[in-house]
C-alpha cells in the first residue's frame, strides 16, 4: 500500500492535468479504505502546498471530500450498530489521546482525524496525520467549520456524550475567557453572541466575522442584551431538552414495564423483561448525564438571575427572569437535585419580599443555609446575590407584618408582587416535584395572610386555588406539603410562646384546607395531619389552640360525612382512624379545647350517631373521658351527649359496647359538679338495664358470639381470654358490669347519689335479676352485694360526726342528716335492707349455692354489726332486715320461673365427733323445705333437695345472732355519762319482735338454755329506760293502763312459747315453770321496777325533756298484763307434772305477797286489787291440786307463804290515802271480805288436808280480823263506816261457823271446831268485859253505835252457841262449861 501512494504521489506531481485528475481520483477511493485513510489525508495535504495552483486547489477540493468520507464512514458504521447496546464508559481526561479504545473503528479514525486537525491549527504536531510538517490556520478552521457544520449529530452524540467531554469544556471556558474585561469589545460581542447560538440552535452555529479584518463598533449595551437573552435562551434550551428526552424516556419505560407484565407467553415475557431492564439502564445513563448538565450550569445561572433580577427595573425582564427561575427550580425538582431546587426556590421568595423581612422569614426555614452561600464555577467563587436593600420600585401594598416579626409595617413592591406571583405558580404548577423545598415557599406565601391579602385579590385567589390544587398532587409530594406546614405551624407555635401579639394562624389554616380538598384520600395524611393539630390543640395560647381544634374537630366531621369508596359502614379501619383523634384530643387539659371535642361528638352523634358502628368505643371513650376537675360545662356537655346515646342511639350500636355505655353512665354519676348529672346519670343506668331486659335475647345471642371468636382468637394466640367477671356468661358479665357501677355509686359522698343508686341497683336486681345464670349469682351475691356492705360498712362507721350547717346554697338539713355519720346511716339503712329483701325473694336461687351457708353467715355478721351500731336509725333497720330475711318466702311468680331447674351440686356436711353447741343434738324436723320450692320450676323432673341439717343450722345460727345482738345491746354499761349509748324502745321492741318469727324455725330444738337465754334479753329489754326527749311520744300517760309496744312484743313472744309448748311435745312442758318464773319476775315490776345498771332514772313527771335525763318506765300495766298472763296460764297448767313439782303456785303467791302487804303504798290502786283478785282465782285452782298432792309434801312450804300472804293483805301497815272516799273503802272492805270467804269455802272445811299449824294462822287471824279496828284519820261520822263492820262480821262468822260443826268425821275436823269454838268464845270473852268496862266509865253518855252492835252480836252468837252445845255436850263439854263461865 505504501508503494501505491508514492507512485500516486509521483504522478500527481505531473503536470498533466488529466493525469492529475486521475490520481487524486484514486487517492480519493483509497481513502474510502480505512486501511490507507491515514496515508491518502497525509499525501494530499502535502499535496496542496505545492507550487502548481492546480495541484493545490485539486489536493484542496480531495482533502475536504476526504474528510466529509471520514465522517460519513463513520455516521454509517453508527448505522450498522444502532440496534447493539453499549455500556459506553467516559474518559476521564486525554491520557492518551493517540488511541481511543472505546471507539469504534470508523469512529476512532474520524476523532483522530479532528483531533489532529485542531493540533495542526494551533502550530502542534498531529499524532495520527504522522508525516504532516506544515498546513495553513485558515485552511485547518474551514476544514473543521465543514466538519461541525455537516456532522453535528455527530459530536453531540458520539463525542460528548462518550469522549470529549474535557475538550468541550474547554472549548466552552475559551468562550468564557473571551468574555473578559481586557479581551477587545468585539471579541467579548463575538463570544457572547457564540454562546447564545450554542443555547439557542447549536447546528446554526457560525463565526460571521471570520472574514473580516477590522472589528466592528458594538453599540452600548449590546452585549449585556446578548448576555441576558443568552441566559434565557440557555435555560430554555436546556429545560426543552432534558425535559422532552426525559418524557420520551419516561413513556418508553412505562410502555415496556405494562407490556411486560400483560404478555402471556413465557419466552414472550423473558424478551420484555429484558427490554424493560435496557430501557430502564438507558434511563438512567440519561439521567445522569442530564444531572450532570444541570449541576454544571445552575449555580452561575443563579448567581446571574438573582444578579439581574435585583437591578432589573423593567416589568418584562423581571418576569423573564422569573420565569427563567422557576423553570430551573421545576426541572431541578423534576430531576431530584435538591440543593439546586432549593436555591432557585429561595432566590424567587426572596424577591418576594422586602430585604430584611427576607432574611428573618428564610433565615428560620431550612434554606438559611442557602442564603449567602458561594459556590464554584470553572475554579472561581460565584456569590449568591441577596436583593438590595434600596428599593427602586414603588410600594405597591402595605400590611401587618407576622407576629413572628419584629419589624414594623410590611411595604411590598411591584416587583415583589411579580415574584410572589411566580412564587404561587411555582407552588400550583410544580408543586409536585417541590418537596421539601414547600416549607421556603409557605414561609414566603405565610405573609399573605396579613393585610396584604386584602390589597391584592387576585393573589388571594391565587392562594386559595394553590391548596385546592393540591389534590392533583401525588402522595409523596402531598406528604411534602403537609410536612412544610406542620413545620411552619411549629415554628408559629414557638413564638406564639409567651408572645402577646396575634399568633399565625396560616399554617393551621392551609393544613384545614388542604385536608378538606384531598379528602378522597385522607388515609395517606391523616396521622400526620391530625397529629401535628393535636399539638396545636395543646398550646399555652388560647387563639392558637382554638384553631387547631376547630380544624380538627372540621376535618373528623367532613371525613365522617364523606363519600368514601368503600363506604364507612364496610371500612371499619378508616372508621376507627378517623375517629381517633378525637379520642386523643381527650389527653388535652383545655377546657375550651375538651369543649370543642365534646360539640364535636355532639354534632358527629345528631348526623352520623346511626352509622358509627365500630367506631362507638371511641366516641363513648371520649365522653367517658371527662374528669371531675374539668368544669360544670364540659361535664353538662358530655352528659347531654350520653343522655342522646342512651336514648337514641342503644338499639344501633353494637351489643359489645354496651359495657362501655355502663362504664360511662356510671362515672358520670360519681362527677361532684353537678348533683342534678348524678342523679340523671342513674336513672340513664336504669334506662340501660330495662333495655337489656327488653332485648336480653338478641344481646345475649350477638355476645356469645363475639365470646366465641375472641376465645379462638385468644387460642390461637396462645393467651388466656381476660374480661371483668369471667368466667360469668358474656350477658350476665354485662349484668355484673351495671351492678358494679351501682355499688360504685353507693358509696358516693353525696347522700343523695347514694341513696338513689341504692334504690336503681335493688330495684334493678329484684326486676331484671332473673335473667341471670343460676351460677352468677355467687358473683352478685359475693364481689356485688357483700362488697358493697363491706365499704358502706366501713364508711360507716368511720364517718365525720360534725355538724354540716347547710347542704349548699339556702337548703337547710334536718337534723336527723345534720352530720355525715347520720347521712352515712341512712345509706347502711338501705342497703343492709335491700341485700335481706334479695336473700328473701330469691333465696330458692341462693340456697342451692354450695356455699349460702357461708353467705348467710356474713348476712348475718353485718346484721348484727349494724344492730349493734350506736344509730339508733342504722341498728333499727338491721332488725328490720333481720325480721325479712326470717319470713316465709314467698310463692314463686310465673316471671321468676326459669326455663329449667338448676342444676346445683350442694355438698353434703360431714360431721366429725359430736355436734356441740345451742340448737344441736336435737331432733330435726324440716320447716323450709327447698325441694319444695323447686320444685315449682318443673314437674318433669325431681326436686334438688338441700341437706335438712344445713338448712336448720342456718335457722340456729340466726338464733345465735339475735342472742348476740339482744345480749351485747340490752347489757347495762358500767358507766354513764352523757354520751353513753341507750338503745332506742323502737330497736328494743324490733328485737323482740323478731323472736316469734324465728322461734317457728328453731322451735323443734329449743330448749330450757335458749329459753334461759331468751328470759335475760327479754328482762333487760324492758328494763332499759328512755331519754326524757323521746318519753312524751313513747309514754302513755301514768294514769292511763297502756302497754308500750316493747312491753307488748315482750308478752307476746312469751305467750307464742307458751302456745307452742301447749301443743308441743309432752318434754317441752318442762319449760313451764321458766315461763311462770319469768312472768312473776315482771309481776314484780309493779311494785319494784327493774333498775337498768347503775344508770340513774327519774319518775316521768319529774324529768325535764330539755336535758339528758333517763326516764322510767311506767311499768304496773306491764306487770298487771303479765299477772293476768300467770293466772291464765296457771289456769291451763296447774295440774301439769313440771307446774306442781317446779311449785310454780307457792310463787305465785310469794310474788303477789309483795302488792298485797303493800296495797295503798302500791304505786297504783289496781295493781293490789289485781293481785288479790289473781290471787281468788290462782287460789280456787290451785287449792284443789294442792290438796291433792299433799300426802307428797310438795305444798308443804306453800302453806306458811299463803297464811303469811292472808295476814299481809288482811291485815296491812300501810295506810288509806286520806282522800280515799267511803265508797272506795267500801268497795275495799268488800275484797277482804272475800279473802275470807274464800278462806271459810276453799281452806276451812278441808282441813284434814291442810297442816294444823296453816289452820291455827287462819284461826288466829279470824280472831283477829273480828275485832273492830279504825283509823286516826277518819271522822267522827265515818267512824262507824271505816271500822270494816262487814270485815269483822265475816271474820266472827267464820268462826262461828266452824264452832257449829255437828259432823265431825275425822279427828282433823274436830280439831278445827274446837279451835274454831275455843276463839269465838275467847273473842266473845274479850268484847264483853271491853262493854262492861266501857259502859261503867262512861256513866250517863251513850256508848258507840258500833260497840251496841258489837255487844248484840255478841250475845246472839252466844245464845245460838249454847243452843247448839246443848246438843253435842258430851263432845264439847270443856267449851260448854267456858261458855257458862262466861
Amino acid at each position: 500500500m505504501q508503494s501505491d501512494l508514492r507512485a500516486l504521489s509521483l504522478e500527481c506531481k505531473k503536470k498533466f492535468p488529466p493525469v492529475k485528475e486521475v490520481s487524486f481520483g484514486r487517492l480519493r477511493e483509497k481513502a474510502r479504505c480505512r486501511n490507507e485513510v491515514r496515508g491518502a489525508i497525509v499525501l494530499c495535504f502535502r499535496l496542496h502546498f505545492t507550487k502548481d495552483n492546480i495541484t493545490n486547489n485539486t489536493a484542496a477540493a480531495t482533502v475536504r471530500q476526504v474528510v466529509t468520507v471520514v465522517f460519513e464512514r463513520m455516521v454509517a458504521e453508527d448505522e450498522r450498530h444502532r440496534d447493539v447496546v453499549e455500556q459506553p464508559v467516559l474518559v476521564q481526561g486525554n491520557s492518551n489521546r493517540r488511541s481511543v479504545s472505546t471507539l469504534k473503528p470508523c469512529a476512532k479514525d474520524a476523532y483522530m482525524l479532528f483531533q489532529d486537525l485542531c493540533q495542526l491549527v494551533n502550530a502542534d504536531a498531529p499524532y495520527w496525520l504522522v508525516g504532516m510538517t506544515e498546513m495553513t490556520r485558515t485552511f485547518g478552521l474551514e476544514l473543521l467549520e465543514s466538519v461541525l457544520n455537516d456532522f453535528p449529530q455527530v459530536f453531540l452524540q458520539i463525542f460528548f456524550k462518550r469522549v470529549n467531554v474535557t475538550e468541550c469544556e474547554i472549548f466552552l471556558s475559551l468562550l468564557v475567557k473571551f468574555l473578559d474585561a481586557d479581551k477587545p469589545q468585539w471579541l467579548r460581542a463575538v463570544a457572547v453572541e457564540s454562546i447564545h447560538r450554542l443555547c439557542v440552535q447549536p447546528q446554526l452555529l457560525s463565526l460571521e466575522m471570520l472574514d473580516k479584518v477590522e472589528p466592528p463598533t458594538i453599540p452600548e449595551g449590546y452585549a449585556m442584551s446578548v448576555a441576558f437573552h443568552c441566559l434565557l435562551d440557555l435555560v430554555r434550551g436546556i429545560t426543552t431538552m432534558i425535559e422532552g428526552e426525559l418524557g420520551e424516556v419516561e413513556t418508553e419505560c412505562q410502555t415496556t414495564t405494562t407490556e411486560a407484565v400483560s404478555s402471556p407467553a413465557q419466552s414472550s415475557e423473558q424478551q420484555e423483561l429484558q427490554s424493560t431492564s435496557d430501557q430502564m439502564d438507558k434511563a438512567i445513563v440519561s439521567r445522569a448525564v442530564w444531572e450532570e448538565m444541570v449541576n454544571a450550569c445552575w449555580c452561575g445561572l443563579l448567581a446571574a438571575l438573582s444578579l439581574l433580577l435585583d437591578a432589573s427595573t423593567d416589568e418584562a425582564a423581571t418576569e423573564n427572569i422569573l420565569k427563567a427561575e422557576l423553570t430551573m427550580a421545576a426541572l431541578c425538582g423534576r430531576l431530584g437535585l435538591v440543593t439546586s431546587r432549593d436555591a432557585f426556590i429561595t432566590a424567587i421568595c426572596k424577591g418576594s419580599l422586602p430585604p430584611h423581612y427576607a432574611l428573618t422569614v428564610l433565615n428560620t426555614t431550612t434554606a438559611a443555609t442557602l442564603s449567602n452561600k458561594s459556590y464554584s464555577i470553572q475554579g472561581q467563587s460565584v456569590m449568591m446575590i441577596s436583593p438590595s436593600s434600596e428599593s427602586h420600585q414603588q410600594v405597591v401594598a402595605v400590611g401587618q407584618p407576622l407576629a413572628v416579626q419584629p419589624q414594623g409595617t410590611v411595604m411590598l413592591t411591584s416587583k415583589n408582587i411579580q415574584c410572589m406571583r411566580t412564587l404561587l405558580n411555582l407552588a400550583h404548577c410544580h408543586g409536585a416535584v417541590l418537596g421539601t423545598s414547600w416549607q421556603l415557599v409557605l414561609a414566603t406565601l405565610q405573609v399573605l395572610t396579613t393585610a396584604v391579602m386584602t390589597d391584592l385579590p387576585v393573589i388571594s385567589n391565587i392562594l386559595s386555588r394553590l391548596f385546592e390544587s393540591s389534590q392533583y398532587l401525588d402522595d409523596v409530594s402531598l406528604h411534602h406539603l403537609i410536612n412544610a406546614l406542620c413545620s411552619l405551624s411549629l415554628e408559629a407555635m414557638d413564638m406564639a410562646y409567651g408572645n402577646n401579639k396575634e399568633p399565625s394562624l396560616f399554617a393551621v389554616a392551609k393544613l384545614l384546607e388542604t385536608g378538606l380538598v384531598n379528602m378522597h384520600r385522607i388515609e395517606i395524611l391523616w396521622r400526620p395531619l391530625t397529629g401535628h393539630l393535636l399539638e396545636v390543640c395543646q398550646h399555652p395560647n388560647s387563639r392558637m389552640r382554638e384553631w387547631g381544634a376547630e380544624a380538627l374537630t372540621s376535618l373528623i366531621k367532613a371525613g365522617l360525612t364523606f363519600n368514601h369508596d368503600p363506604p364507612l359502614s364496610q371500612n371499619q379501619r378508616l372508621q376507627l382512624l378517623l375517629l381517633n383523634p378525637l379520642k386523643e384530643m381527650s389527653s388535652v387539659n383545655h377546657p375550651d379545647i375538651r369543649l370543642k371535642q365534646l360539640e364535636c361528638v355532639l354534632q358527629i352523634l345528631q348526623s352520623q350517631g346511626d352509622s358509627l358502628g365500630p367506631g362507638w368505643p371511641l366516641v363513648l371513650g371520649v365522653m367517658g373521658a371527662i374528669r371531675n376537675d374539668q368544669g360544670e360545662s364540659l361535664i353538662r356537655t358530655a352528659f347531654q351527649c350520653l343522655q342522646l346515646v342512651v336514648t337514641d342511639f342503644l338499639p344501633t350500636m353494637p351489643c359489645t359496647c354496651l359495657q362501655i355505655v355502663v362504664d360511662v353512665a356510671g362515672s358520670f354519676g360519681l362527677h361532684n359538679q353537678e348533683l342534678n348529672i348524678s342523679l340523671t346519670s342513674i336513672g340513664l343506668l336504669w334506662n340501660i338495664s330495662d333495655y337489656f331486659f327488653q332485648r336480653g335475647e338478641t344481646i345475649e345471642k350477638e355476645l356469645n358470639n363475639e365470646e366465641a371468636a375472641q376465645q379462638k382468637q385468644a387460642e390461637e394466640k396462645g393467651v388466656v381470654l381476660n374480661r371483668p367477671f369471667h368466667p360469668a356468661p358474656p350477658f350476665d358479665c354485662l349484668w355484673l358490669c351495671l351492678y358494679a357501677k351501682l355499688g360504685e355509686l353507693c358509696v358516693d359522698p353525696r347522700p343523695a347519689v347514694r341513696k338513689s343508686a341504692g334504690q336503681t341497683l335493688f330495684s334493678t336486681i329484684g326486676a331484671h335479676g332473673t335473667l341471670l345464670q343460676h351460677s352468677t349469682w355467687h358473683t352478685v351475691i359475693w364481689k356485688v352485694l357483700f362488697h358493697l356492705l363491706d365499704r358502706v360498712r366501713e364508711s360507716s362507721t368511720t364517718a365525720d360526726k360534725e355538724k354540716i350547717e347547710s347542704g349548699g346554697g339556702n337548703i337547710l338539713i334536718h337534723h336527723s342528716r345534720d352530720t355525715a355519720e347520720k347521712q352515712w346511716a341512712e345509706t347502711w339503712v338501705l342497703t343492709l335492707a335491700g341485700v335481706a329483701r334479695i336473700f328473701n325473694t330469691r333465696r330458692y336461687l341462693l340456697q342451692p349455692l354450695g356455699d349460702f351457708s357461708r353467705a348467710w353467715d356474713v348476712l348475718l355478721d353485718h346484721i348484727q354489726s349494724a344492730a349493734l351500731s350506736k344509730n339508733n336509725e342504722v341498728s333499727l333497720a338491721a332488725l328490720k332486715s333481720f325480721q325479712e330475711i326470717l319470713q316465709i318466702v314467698t310463692p314463686v311468680r310465673d316471671s321468676d320461673k326459669p326455663e329449667t331447674p338448676p342444676a346445683v351440686h350442694v355438698p353434703v356436711p360431714v360431721l366429725l365427733g359430736s355436734i356441740s353447741g345451742p340448737g344441736l343434738n336435737r331432733p330435726f324436723v324440716r320447716t323450709d323445705s327447698i325441694g319444695e320450692r323447686l320444685g315449682r320450676y318443673s314437674s318433669s323432673e325431681p326436686p334438688i333437695v338441700t341437706d335438712e341439717l344445713e338448712d336448720l343450722n342456718l335457722w340456729w345460727a340466726a338464733w345465735n345472732t339475735w342472742y348476740r345482738v339482744g345480749s351485747e345491746s340490752t347489757k347495762p354499761p358500767i358507766t354513764f355519762d352523757k354520751l353513753t349509748f341507750i338503745p332506742s324502745q323502737p330497736f328494743l321492741t324490733a328485737l323482740i319482735q323478731i323472736f316469734p318469727a324465728l322461734y317457728q324455725h328453731i322451735k323443734t330444738g329449743f330448749n330450757m338454755d335458749d329459753l334461759q337465754k331468751l328470759g335475760v334479753i327479754l328482762h333487760s329489754a324492758v328494763s332499759v329506760p328512755i331519754s326524757s326527749d323521746a318519753s312524751p311520744f313513747i309514754l302513755p300517760s301514768y294514769t292511763e293502763a297502756v302497754l308500750t309496744s316493747l312491753q307488748e312484743a315482750v308478752l307476746t313472744a312469751l305467750d307464742v312459747l307458751q302456745k307452742a309448748i301447749c301443743i308441743g311435745p309432752e318434754n317441752m312442758q318442762i319449760m313451764y315453770p321458766a315461763i311462770f318464773d319469768q312472768l312473776l319476775a315482771f309481776v314484780e315490776f309493779s311494785c319494784k321496777p327493774p333498775q337498768y345498771g347503775q344508770l340513774e332514772t327519774k319518775h316521768i313527771a319529774n324529768a325535764k325533756y330539755n336535758q339528758a335525763e333517763w326516764v322510767a318506765l311506767n311499768y304496773v300495766p306491764f306487770a298487771e298484763r303479765s299477772l293476768e298472763v300467770v293466772v291464765d296460764l296457771y289456769q291451763k297448767t296447774a295440774c301439769h307434772k313440771a307446774v306442781v313439782n317446779e311449785k310454780v303456785l307457792q310463787n305465785i303467791i310469794k310474788t303477789l305477797r309483795v302488792p298485797l302487804s303493800l296495797k295503798y303504798s302500791c304505786p297504783s290502786e289496781s295493781t293490789w286489787k289485781l293481785a288479790v283478785s289473781s290471787l281468788l282465782k290462782v287460789l280456787s285452782i290451785g287449792l284443789p291440786v294442792a290438796r291433792q298432792h299433799a300426802s307428797s309434801g310438795k305444798f308443804d312450804s306453800m302453806w306458811p307463804e299463803l297464811a303469811n300472804t292472808f295476814e299481809d293483805f288482811l291485815f296491812t301497815k300501810s295506810i288509806p290515802p286520806d282522800n280515799l272516799s267511803i265508797q272506795e273503802f267500801q268497795r275495799n272492805e268488800s275484797i277482804d271480805v272475800e279473802v275470807v270467804q274464800l278462806i271459810s269455802t276453799e281452806i276451812l272445811p278441808y282441813a284434814n288436808f291442810i297442816p294444823k299449824e296453816f289452820v291455827g294462822q287462819i284461826m288466829t287471824m279470824l280472831n283477829k280480823g273480828s275485832i273492830h279496828s279504825q283509823s286516826s284519820s277518819f271522822t267522827e261520822a265515818e267512824i262507824d263506816i271505816r271500822l270494816r263492820e262487814e270485815f269483822s262480821k265475816m271474820c266472827f262468822e267464820t268462826l262461828l261457823q266452824f264452832s257449829f260443826s255437828n259432823k265431825v268425821t275425822t279427828p282433823q275436823e274436830g280439831y278445827i271446831s274446837r279451835m274454831a269454838l275455843s276463839v269465838l268464845l275467847k273473842r266473845s270473852q274479850d268484847v264483853l268485859h271491853r262493854y262492861i268496862e266501857d259502859e261503867r266509865l262512861s256513866g250517863k253518855c251513850p256508848l258507840p253505835r258500833q260497840q251496841v252492835t258489837e255487844i248484840i252480836f255478841v250475845l246472839k252468837a252466844v245464845s245460838t252457841l249454847i243452843d247448839s252445845l246443848k246438843k253435842t255436850q258430851p263432845e264439847n263439854g270443856e267449851q260448854f262449861l267456858f261458855l257458862v263461865n262466861l
